[in-house]
C-alpha cells in the first residue's frame, strides 16, 4: 500500500491504495503505508534544532545507568545474600538495565535522525520508562531491607553483629575479625542497593525529562503548519500544475 499527500489551502488528502495481493487487512496495510511514508519517516530539520543536543545527553545517560543496573545487580547475585528470591529468580535490575539502554539509544537516535515518527517513539518509550523507574525504586527498596548474612560467623539473622548483646562470654578473636567483616560486607551490599535506588531516581528524573523535549517538539511543529500562510513560496505547493506547450513551427 502506497501513501500520497496533497496539501491545498485548509485542506489535505491522503490517497491510499491498497495492495489486492497482500495478506494484510487493510488496517494493517494502511498503518503499514503510515510508517513506511516519507510523511512520518523523512527527517525534519525544524525538529532537530528544536531538540538540539539535549537528547543525546539525556540518552546517554540512561545508558550508564543501564549499564551500572547491570553490573551492579551482578555484584549483588554474586553475593549469596545481597538479593532476594525475586531478584534471583525475575533477573528485573538485567532486563530493566537492557531497557533503560534501549531507552537511551532510541533517544540518541531520534535527535541524530528527528523525524516524526522517531520523535514519537521516543516520546512513548520515555513515558513506559517513568513506570519501570518506579517499579525499579520500590523493588530496590525491598531488596535492601532484606539483605541478612546469616551464615556468616554460625550466626543466625535474628543476631545483630554487635554480639555483647547475645553473649555474656568472651568471644575469641576469630569470632571478632568474623563479626568485623560481617558488619563491613553488610554495609557494602546496603549501598550498592541505595546505589541503585539513586539510579533509579536519576532514571526517573532523565525519561521525563525526555519526553517533555519530545512533546514539546511536536507540539512546536504541529502549531507551526497551523499557522503556516499558504503564500509562503517555500511552503505552499498547488496541486495540480499547469502545463504549457509551445506549438511546433
Amino acid at each position: 500500500m502506497s501513501v500520497t499527500m496533497t496539501k491545498a489551502e485548509g485542506v489535505t488528502v491522503l490517497t491510499l491504495t491498497s495492495d489486492p495481493q497482500s495478506v494484510l487487512p487493510p488496517i494493517c496495510q494502511i498503518l503499514k503505508g503510515l510508517c513506511y511514508s516519507p510523511i512520518c519517516c523523512s527527517v525534519s530539520q525544524h525538529l532537530k534544532k528544536l531538540q538540539g543536543s539535549s537528547q543525546s545527553v539525556l540518552g546517554a545517560l540512561q545508558i550508564m545507568i543501564g549499564l551500572l543496573n547491570i553490573g551492579l545487580a551482578a555484584i549483588l547475585c554474586s553475593s549469596g545474600s545481597g538479593s532476594r528470591w525475586q531478584m534471583d529468580e525475575y533477573m528485573y535490575p538485567f532486563w530493566m538495565g537492557g531497557l533503560f539502554i534501549l531507552f537511551g539509544v532510541v533517544s540518541i537516535v531520534s535527535e541524530k535522525r528527528p523525524s516524526p515518527c522517531l520523535v514519537i517513539l521516543n516520546v512513548i518509550l520515555n513515558l513506559s520508562g517513568v513506570a519501570f523507574s518506579i517499579a525499579a525504586i520500590v523493588l530496590y527498596s525491598i531488596n535492601i531491607s532484606n539483605i541478612w548474612l546469616w551464615w556468616m560467623c554460625e550466626n543466625n539473622h535474628y543476631y545483630n553483629y554487635d554480639y555483647n548483646r547475645h553473649t555474656s562470654t568472651t568471644p575469641s578473636p576469630d569470632k571478632t575479625k568474623c563479626l568485623e567483616v560481617y558488619a563491613i560486607t553488610l554495609m557494602l551490599l546496603r549501598s550498592i542497593n541505595a546505589v541503585l535506588i539513586v539510579l533509579s531516581v536519576l532514571e526517573f528524573c532523565v525519561v521525563i525529562s525526555s519526553a517533555v523535549l519530545g512533546i514539546k517538539a511536536l507540539c512546536f511543529i504541529q502549531k507551526r503548519e497551523k499557522n503556516k500562510s499558504p503564500e509562503d513560496p517555500q511552503l505552499y505547493k498547488p496541486l495540480l500544475e499547469e502545463v504549457t506547450s509551445n506549438p511546433a513551427a
